[in-house]
């Protein structure tokens, strides 16, 4: 018998305020709360959890704490911990977001902002080089992950066929003769017709306000919806991963946000506890909010959570009678490591990406990829950046202590000036 839901409410009450700084930081805020402090489960058992989650679209850490609350109390368990993870930081977004639509604009507050988008270069370049460390470990990995950068760069290919292509390559990689291993025999904890009901569930309840704004005829609403749809199918990877792809729909192909406006996102999503696909939240109730004020903004924002997350229970409650036999095949695993391997190269793509915009004021869009007009480069955001590397790359401080700082730093050069 797990933990008393109450006892549960607390526990995961506590991890979702505390779940600063990333998924590597939250999963270990999660083992030793569950493994080490409570002893709720076993190291094997969360290990097994984890790999699962790896495989799934959307935020690992987020699905690691739902498959954890599942585990000891079954979907009630299930729901708790995974809304407690994700709820204290969609308060603080929606807070961050409706204070950005309104004084965003203003001078001292785009100083400041200065500083906070050199250390997102940074902070997107510690996600690449700590990725590029467990992801790449051949020649056939580093040139996949290079094939996926100039796809993408300067090709413009769409991140879901960039996805696709990587897991092919692993599934062929992996080989015909690996065979499953004797768990992939175990049968799963629950009948076929039960998973079968809970796909239709959560199916339902995912597409039920997609349906409703539809019907509405609210264009806008519809197409915010689909598009995060989209979105969660294709997460793998993380939030950075698809950031570059995320940029590219809503800056261009929609127009809801500014390039600008989508790193100042990124940065503030960097504050909050939470898993950091919160981002979504924040395009979504800055697009409502430029679309028809605070009201659409709140429906936007709220949509846009619903139609992220709700995927992420799917996954979950399905899957997860089927963890051991899931890690036992080799060729799942091999699709995995493909993936792994070119969200690399997509999240190379992103840093440049980002780069480019934060140290040049124009930057013309080519056949092949971006082209920064060297004349309009920013010597100011240039030395921003260099500031923002000696504080997290150098002196390895905390996330929030180098945000705050690069924000401290920008805005006295503001006052200054």
């Amino acid at each position: 018998m797990g933990p008393d839901l109450l006892h549960l409410v607390r526990v995961f009450g506590r991890i979702g305020v505390l779940s600063f700084g990333g998924p590597a930081a939250q999963i270990s805020l999660m083992h030793n709360e569950l493994v080490l402090r409570h002893k709720w489960l076993e190291e094997k058992q969360f290990l097994g959890a984890l790999s699962f989650c790896m495989l799934l679209p959307g935020p690992e850490a987020m699905q690691l704490a739902t498959y954890a609350g599942w585990r000891l109390r079954g979907v009630p368990g299930g729901l708790i911990a995974g809304l407690l993870f994700v709820l204290p930081g969609a308060a603080v977004i929606l807070g961050l977001a409706l204070g950005y639509a309104s004084f965003g604009q203003m001078p001292a507050i785009q100083a400041i902002f200065a500083g906070i988008k050199a250390a997102v270069i940074v902070i997107v370049l510690q996600a690449l080089l700590s990725l590029a460390r467990r992801a790449l470990s051949g020649w056939d990995d580093w040139a996949l992950a290079l094939t996926a950068f100039a796809a993408m760069f300067f090709l413009s290919l769409p991140f879901p066929l960039i996805i696709l292509a990587a897991a092919l390559w692993g599934l062929v990689r992996a080989g015909s003769a690996a065979a499953p291993s004797p768990a992939s025999t175990v049968p799963a904890r629950v009948p076929l017709a039960q998973t079968l009901g809970t796909v239709a569930l959560w199916g339902t309840l995912w597409a039920a306000p997609i349906l409703l704004a539809w019907a509405m005829g609210a264009t806008f609403l519809t197409e915010i919806a689909l598009f995060f749809s989209q979105l969660a199918v294709v997460t793998f990877g993380g939030a950075y991963a698809v950031l570059a792809y995320m940029t590219q729909a809503v800056v261009e192909t929609h127009g809801w946000l500014t390039t600008p406006q989508m790193i100042d996102a990124l940065g503030l999503a960097e504050t909050t506890p939470g898993p950091l696909i919160l981002v979504t939240q924040f395009v979504g109730l800055l697009a409502g909010f430029s679309q028809g004020g605070l009201p659409l903004a709140l429906l936007a924002g709220a949509l846009t959570l619903w139609v992220t997350f709700t995927p992420c229970f799917l996954w979950i409650f399905a899957g997860a009678p089927y963890v051991e036999a899931l890690l036992a095949r080799p060729r799942l695993k091999g699709a995995l490591s493909g993936i792994s391997a070119a969200v690399t190269g997509v999240i190379l793509n992103l840093s440049v990406w980002f780069a480019l915009h934060v140290l040049f004021d124009s930057i013309t869009r080519t056949p092949f990829g971006p082209r920064p007009e060297l004349a309009t480069f920013v010597p100011l955001n240039a030395a921003l950046v260099v500031l923002a590397a000696v504080f997290l790359l150098v002196l390895r401080l905390p996330m929030i202590v180098g945000l705050a700082l690069m924000a401290a730093a920008a805005g006295g050069l503001h006052l200054l000036a």
